[in-house]
């Protein structure tokens, strides 16, 4: 199938061929046409998937389509919802590249940043509104936003949404907007409160499913490797020795963490940046667009910073500590192996983090590899002040309320096939 047959119109055509689209992807294919006839949209869909096309592009059409509307003058037509700053950004890019040649106007808002040049731009009257949860209400609190002649509405990484909090934020805005419109819901997983979250604002969706819940991609070669904590800044350091790795996106559970993996490979001669919630949007940005310009080699990031971060040909991702939620194993290792491109996500488990791996095998219901040979295996850390199985069990039982939250997906058994410790 081509774009062509989706029926979509001349201008669009011609933006999807410059910037080089062929082909639609599965998610794009399904959903495109069913967005196009005015119908509700329940999307199920892993990243690295052209979500972001698979509702911008008849967004687009559809508002070209329908003209002007509205009794104010240049009313918001449709608003895309995100959970992430740097996420609402590359939706506006996205934006900007498949409607470069119609005249409909977008603007993204997000937090962290002063509000004038948002403002400014509301005020201009943009079609498309591209927002993060606290800054929209922020504006519409101050008048700036009006959202009564709303014709479409997005909800895009609703479970990231809600992981991040902003459930009450979310049900406030829907509360703003007109009930007789077009939703569109896109999530990667589907747990239990998304889909009575789904339910509560969709209309008979039409439901796209491009792959099976919470999997990850064929094309990317995923392994493990068994190593004591204070084993892994040397043996992270041992795996970029190898120049077959040009980028690498490294994964912590916190921001001192990112900031401390950040500060040892600096000192070991490795140019890293962090990135994460503590982070200036302008250092966030900078730090991004030095990765993708490849001046910087290795990216350290948790997981809410790095949600929506799209970075072409990214070679390896690394799990420098495996999240205690498994759905966010999937996550992670989907910003390589993008759009059918091959990856490697390599991932470091130490006797705290056991559980976590069988929760992933469990989730994924496949048997990750383990890589036996290299020169730092489980076990054979030093360190008078080293703590006692105990004591990290008992600092694994505090702070939990995510994975709490997710233990209906949690289990004490080992998948199938795995290796028993």
């Amino acid at each position: 199938m081509t774009f062509k047959e989706l029926h979509l119109i001349e201008p669009i055509l011609k933006a999807l061929n410059q910037e080089g689209y062929s082909k639609p992807t599965p998610i794009q294919a399904q959903s495109i046409p069913a967005i196009l006839e005015g119908n509700d949209l329940l999307g199920c869909a892993q990243t690295g998937t052209g979500k972001t096309a698979a509702f911008a592009i008849p967004i687009l059409q559809l508002l070209e389509k329908q003209g002007p509307r509205g009794k104010h003058r240049n009313p918001v037509r449709t608003l895309i919802l995100t959970p992430t700053r740097e996420l609402a950004i590359q939706i506006g890019e996205s934006f900007d590249a498949y409607g470069r040649h119609l005249p409909i106007r977008h603007t993204v808002i997000f937090g962290g940043v002063s509000q004038k040049n948002q403002t400014d731009a509301l005020r201009r009257g943009p079609d498309i509104l591209v927002a993060t949860p606290g800054r929209l209400l922020d504006l519409m609190q101050q008048g700036f936003i009006d959202l009564r002649q709303l014709e479409i509405f997005v909800l895009d990484e609703a479970d990231r949404m809600l992981d991040m909090g902003f459930v009450h934020d979310v049900k406030k805005v829907i509360a703003k907007i007109p009930k007789e419109r077009q939703t569109l819901f896109f999530s990667a997983t589907m747990p239990s409160d998304i889909v009575s979250l789904a339910n509560t604002i969709l209309k008979n969706p039409v439901k796209v499913e491009v792959t099976p819940a919470s999997s990850t991609a064929e094309t990317i070669q995923q392994s493990v490797y068994y190593v004591d904590k204070g084993n892994k800044k040397a043996l992270l350091n041992h795996l970029l020795k190898d120049n077959a790795i040009e980028s690498a996106l490294v994964f912590t559970r916190t921001k001192h963490g990112a900031n401390k993996v950040t500060k040892d490979l600096a000192n070991s001669g490795i140019t890293a940046e962090a990135i994460h919630g503590n982070k200036s949007q302008n250092a966030r940005q900078i730090a991004l667009k030095n990765f993708k310009n490849k001046r910087t080699r290795v990216l350290v990031a948790t997981d809410i910073a790095a949600r929506g971060i799209d970075i072409d040909e990214l070679s390896h991702v690394i799990n420098f500590e495996l999240p205690n939620v498994p759905e966010t194993y999937v996550h992670r290792i989907g910003r390589t192996g993008r759009a059918g491109a091959n990856g490697i996500a390599y991932s470091f488990c130490d006797h705290e983090e056991r559980a976590y791996l069988r929760d992933i095998h469990k989730l994924i219901d496949k048997r990750i590899e383990i890589v036996e040979d290299h020169p730092f295996p489980l076990g054979s850390f030093k360190s008078s002040d080293k703590d006692t199985e105990g004591q990290q069990r008992q600092r694994n039982n505090n702070g939990n309320t995510q994975q709490a939250r997710k233990k209906n997906f949690r289990s004490s058994s080992s998948p199938k096939n795995s290796r028993r410790w």
